[in-house]
């Protein structure tokens, strides 16, 4: 096969060009642009492919710098286009919203032409995005589970995510480099390269390009606002920022202005939502500053909350993580200073995004600590906490690294972990504890459509002891953890045939010296994940069958079944008795010992696909969002007393109401589930203010006792149950009142009333 020279490009047929138009012209101009370049470099190698994507979606899909921006970079997605992320529950890759772009056919007025092409456009990715060509290469066992009742949908046991989400390059490499050193660094190794991946690194300097042009565009929308300014200091601000982005186009960056704007470019043009160990990247360039006085702390803090505007402007709701604190850092008292910094950022900045994240290590300022508390305590959710202790060498067992990757764990998303810059977390996919033990107990058989989704393995009334149900139940999840494990590996294969996720690859440890792309053999540890839902329900559900119908026989299989199928209606003795069993939360060591066998089998269970599907790691997570909540409403009533199409409980939290023994109970039934099993676990606290004002040393104890004893995480949120009934009736006055959802922080008064009645089932801790 002959070399093809950098930057060659196949000629494109005259018929697949649109004549320029922008979107004041026609809401889907760029859609249709962005349509027509894909076609064009169809039969293209995939990294040149993307690279011209990459290009044609930039800078179209940027925002103007807005009032107060001391950086620049918003961005607003498109209908149609690429990105190696998600947009949607179905969209990764090359994507496309289809209900999105019908609903925009309907509010838009045009002619009747021009809407036939933007049909004949959806009809297109209809069949050519990368989600579509996923789906096709199904096996049938996995195929099957596409039809509309069938267990690949939300409400089925299990079912997939279409995304490649939670990379986190080094942005360290990025800020030391800057852009020529990262080109000049490229160039080299295709050099020495075989000529099969040349187009790689072809692909990598066309990335590269249309980032730089990124840059001169908001260079010249930065100049002209400067020369527009009547205020002589934000004339100051944006000549500054000006300066700025031309100065990343031609040297590495110097300082934290230059530094935070390249990163930031970075991230949109790739379409990177997770920002890694901030405090490493931009600590030298801080320090630099400061001992130069090109800023002070209160500069630097400036351009620091306005890096936090700009995150939260993106809205990703469960991205936009931020690491600061730590082991394994190289510069300790510089990461500190940031890590500071970026607490007061979070502290004042009132937004629910960037989702900041402290890691607690032996031997890092102290003031971390009281900062962090400081921060919570006033109602910011942030940061979140992680404890070095536990989880350095939990996740050097869990996801099968040496200590020193561990180090560099981070969380991203909703709280997987995974190792800078070394390792990815997803494919995921998605499994029902709760509905996996709902159809066992009837022969696999979904009580809301009658249908037979799982394994025909008996009914309750048909197994003779706890035992035998045990053994049901466990291989009923294993039969849908096999095909989910088998679903995510696929789910790669298929991505990395059709990009190369060019921007991520080239800020990966080894895809620049492999010259493969991050999915296809570049990346050191591929692994993927597993988010569970309904533990504790299910774990307290088996309790309570075991204790109820199987020892002290006081309600029968028959009995069981028909309360559960009447959603309780007529059976209030029966509900009451399963409310009264054992429950998790409470430092009971019946409730707690069944979700600790619960946990473990579905996490055994999980981890041993990863060697047969060809995954370095394959984990559970559980991280629960507000899906805890909308995957209720597809669940029947369950033996431990909830409802029908109630929420079920969140993360590793007891369900709601149900840890009633205080907080010293709460935290110690928490400890006994073992963090090495998985891949990220949160840990949702509800905490009053008083707690944080005037009973600061008794808080303080409370939490480091827990970390002592082995907790691995810790998410707050401050508030009442007052303050949130208030908040429900007169939302417009609430609108500060933040709170710690599952995997993500919102405004309360934002979320639905079904999630804002689930936050308010759970205790809130006070003196």
């Amino acid at each position: 096969m002959t070399a093809r020279p950098a930057h060659h490009l196949p000629p494109a047929p005259a018929e697949d060009m649109l004549a320029p138009m922008t979107a004041a012209d026609d809401p889907f101009a760029a859609e249709l642009a962005f349509t027509a370049v894909y076609r064009r470099f169809h039969d293209a190698p995939a990294p040149i492919r993307e690279a011209r994507c990459l290009a044609a979606q930039f800078p179209e899909s940027l925002c103007p710098i807005e009032p107060g921006d001391l950086l620049a970079g918003r961005i607003r997605p498109r209908l149609v286009g690429f990105t190696p992320d998600e947009w949607g529950n179905t969209a990764f890759g090359y994507y496309h919203l289809p209900e999105a772009i019908d609903e925009a056919l309907r509010r838009h007025p045009i002619t009747r032409a021009r809407a036939a092409r933007v049909r004949r456009m959806r009809a297109f990715w209809d069949e050519e995005s990368t989600a579509a060509k996923l789906r096709r290469a199904y096996p049938p066992e996995l195929a099957a589970g596409l039809a509309s009742d069938g267990w690949m949908t939300e409400a089925g046991v299990a079912f997939p995510l279409y995304r490649i989400t939670g990379a986190t390059p080094d942005y360290d490499k990025l800020v030391r480099l800057g852009l020529p050193g990262l080109r000049a660094e490229i160039r080299e190794r295709r050099q020495s390269a075989d000529h099969r991946a040349h187009d790689l690194y072809d692909g990598m300097l066309l990335a590269l390009d249309t980032l730089a042009g990124v840059c001169r565009h908001y260079e010249e929308q930065a100049t002209a606002l400067a020369d527009a300014a009547a205020d002589p200091g934000r004339r100051a601000q944006l000549t500054r920022l000006a300066r700025a982005l031309a100065a990343v186009t031609a040297r590495r960056p110097h300082g934290l202005l230059e530094a935070a704007q390249l990163v930031w470019l970075y991230a949109l043009v790739g379409d990177l939502r997770n920002h890694g160990r901030m405090d490493v990247y931009l600590s030298a360039p801080l320090a630099d500053d400061l001992a130069s006085g090109a800023l002070d702390e209160d500069g630097a803090l400036r351009i620091v909350q306005s890096l936090w505007r700009l995150m939260a402007a993106r809205r990703t709701r469960v991205h936009n993580r931020v690491i600061v604190g730590g082991a394994g850092r190289p510069d300790p008292a510089a990461s500190d200073r940031f890590a500071l910094l970026a607490i007061r950022a979070s502290q004042t900045v009132l937004e629910p995004e960037p989702q900041l994240s402290l890691r607690i290590a032996d031997g890092q300022d102290a003031a971390l600590w009281d900062a962090a508390l400081d921060a919570i305590g006033d109602g910011r959710t942030y940061p979140i906490l992680y404890n070095d202790a536990v989880n350095v060498p939990a996740v050097a067992r869990s996801l099968d690294v040496g200590r020193r990757d561990a180090e560099q764990y981070v969380p991203f998303g909703c709280g997987e972990l995974i190792v800078e810059h070394r390792g990815l977390g997803t494919p995921s996919g998605v499994l029902n504890l709760l509905k996996a033990l709902e159809v066992t107990l009837r022969d696999g058989v979904d009580p809301s459509t009658g249908r037979r989704i799982g394994l025909p393995l008996g009914r309750l009334e048909d197994f003779a002891g706890f035992d035998e149900l045990w053994q049901a139940y466990t291989r009923q999840v294993e039969h849908f953890v096999r095909l989910a494990a088998r679903q995510a590996a696929l789910e790669y294969r298929v991505a990395g045939q059709e990009w190369s996720a060019l921007l991520m690859s080239m800020l990966y440890d080894d895809c620049l010296v492999r010259g493969r792309g991050a999915l296809d053999g570049g990346v050191r540890f591929l692994g993927a994940t597993l988010e569970t839902y309904g533990n504790t329900n299910t774990a307290d559900s088996l309790t309570a069958i075991r204790e109820l119908v199987y020892e002290e026989r006081r309600i029968t299989p028959e009995q069981l079944l028909a309360a559960l199928d009447a959603d309780f209606a007529g059976h209030a003795l029966e509900r009451r008795l399963l409310q009264n069993a054992p429950k998790y939360g409470n430092d009971d060591a019946t409730a707690d010992d069944m979700l600790v066998r619960v946990d473990r089998h579905v996490c055994d269970a999980v981890a041993d696909e990863a060697a047969e599907v060809g995954l370095h790691s394959y984990r559970v997570v559980i991280i629960n969002n507000s899906a805890n909540t909308l995957m209720g409403h597809h669940t029947a009533a369950s033996a431990d007393g909830r409802l029908a199409g109630t929420p079920m409980n969140n993360g590793n939290a007891p369900s709601g109401g149900n840890d009633r023994l205080g907080p010293t109970a709460l935290l110690n039934s928490l400890v006994k589930l073992d963090p090495a099993l998985h891949a990220g676990a949160v840990q949702n606290l509800s905490l009053s203010r008083e707690l944080f004002t005037g009973y600061r040393a008794k808080l303080d104890a409370l939490l480091r006792g827990y970390f002592a004893q082995g907790g691995s995480q810790a998410m707050i949120t401050v508030t009442s149950r007052a303050d949130l009934e208030r908040a429900m009736r007169n939302p417009d006055a609430y609108r500060h009142v933040f709170v710690r959802v599952g995997g993500f922080s919102a405004r309360f008064v934002d979320l639905s009333r079904d999630v804002q009645l689930e936050i308010l089932s759970r205790t809130v801790y006070g003196p």
